[in-house]
């Protein structure tokens, strides 16, 4: 798509930081309690430096998250600033490997991202702009983590002071009893206008989700997502079959081949795309093509910054969650304003870090 605007990679810098969080996001199958995050600057001779981070989700993985970017930059110093060149060489390198998922795909789609960062602030451009869009309101819904019925008020003030229309909360509780008394809670608790989305987190076998699932289909549930494995696109099927709330999945999909086979076996009404899962800004614009042919609404997961301008260059546009996880170490975060998060006007995506914030938080 672009043949580097004449910007030749000269340093790749990472800083690994781990940022408390706000609220501790419980689920179904493990807490996250903080943001374990891989901070990438991509220096150019041109003086331009392109942006991005990964999300470690546990500590243990942050470490060789970043050993594995410092020994990927060796390979890229010197190569042009060719988003699409820097995927195929790096991903040619993991072939015998197996492939690419797992911390591999996260660090090619680091790459990408800071590239075409780097990319649209030679250009004088936003993100959305460089990919034939423009920044604008994006709906946003609350993701809030496993929470009790005593907790619904809470959830639903947080999100109805902020203007949002849609809130997520986690479940996977021991009973399905359970499952149901918090739903009800937090259906009570939001008004009529606003969302409720339900995420399991792939804790379920297939007999269980469908189970589960049938019995929510008359709560008011806007969305279920992930009830069984991520790569159970089979089982995703069968229950999207079985149960009338609309199936929501893809947060784990890793690359557009993935997506492609998702897709193939109807594993899923909604489409919900990661940044650094899918592949970064190629991959995300490759699999926004094919949740359009396949008439696929797509959500972000997480990344408000970047996904904020990839939502606005996808035709099938649909949420964008509200995760914060990296706002303590930016100097300006993504606000929310009147339930709606829009992408920066500035060059690029508009992500630059707060240095004192870094180094309180760098291990």
């Amino acid at each position: 798509m672009t043949t580097g605007l004449g910007l030749t990679i000269q340093a790749v810098r990472t800083t690994p930081v781990i940022v408390p969080l706000a609220r501790a996001i419980a689920t179904a199958s493990g807490k996250v309690d903080c943001a374990p995050l891989l901070l990438i600057d991509l220096e150019t001779r041109e003086g331009i430096t392109g942006r991005a981070y990964l999300f470690a989700y546990f500590p243990f993985a942050l470490k060789p998250l970043d050993a594995l970017v410092r020994e990927l930059a060796a390979m890229v110093i010197g190569s042009a600033v060719n988003p699409q060149a820097i995927e195929s060489m790096l991903r040619a390198r993991f072939t015998l490997l197996g492939g690419t998922r797992g911390l591999a795909g996260l660090a090619i789609a680091g790459f990408d991202m800071a590239a075409w960062d780097a990319l649209a602030i030679a250009s004088g451009l936003p993100l959305a702009r460089m990919l034939g869009a423009a920044p604008r309101p994006i709906r946003a819904y609350n993701s809030f983590g496993m929470i009790r019925p005593d907790g619904a008020a809470e959830a639903a003030e947080d999100t109805v002071s902020q203007g949002m229309t849609g809130l997520k909360i986690k479940i996977g509780w021991p009973t399905l009893a359970e499952d149901v008394a918090v739903v009800r809670a937090v259906r009570r608790a939001l008004p009529d206008t606003c969302a409720l989305m339900v995420d399991f987190n792939q804790s379920l076998d297939v007999t269980s989700a469908i189970t589960r699932s049938r019995a929510l289909d008359q709560e008011g549930v806007h969305w279920i997502e992930e009830p069984v494995r991520c790569d159970d696109f089979a089982g995703s099927a069968a229950v999207a079959r079985a149960v009338e709330t609309p199936i929501q999945i893809g947060e784990n999909l890793a690359g557009t081949f993935e997506l492609h086979t998702s897709l193939a076996a109807s594993a899923s009404d909604l489409l919900m795309l990661d940044a650094q899962q899918i592949g970064g800004v190629s991959g995300w614009m490759r699999g926004a093509a094919l949740a359009h042919a396949a008439g696929r609404p797509v959500s972000s997961h997480a990344f408000v910054e970047i996904s904020s301008h990839l939502l606005a260059a996808t035709p099938t546009c649909d949420w964008l969650e509200y995760f914060d996880k990296a706002n303590a170490i930016l100097i300006e975060p993504r606000p929310v304003r009147q339930g709606s998060v829009a992408a920066s006007d500035t060059p690029g995506t508009g992500l630059a870090w707060d240095m004192d914030a870094v180094r309180r938080y760098q291990i």
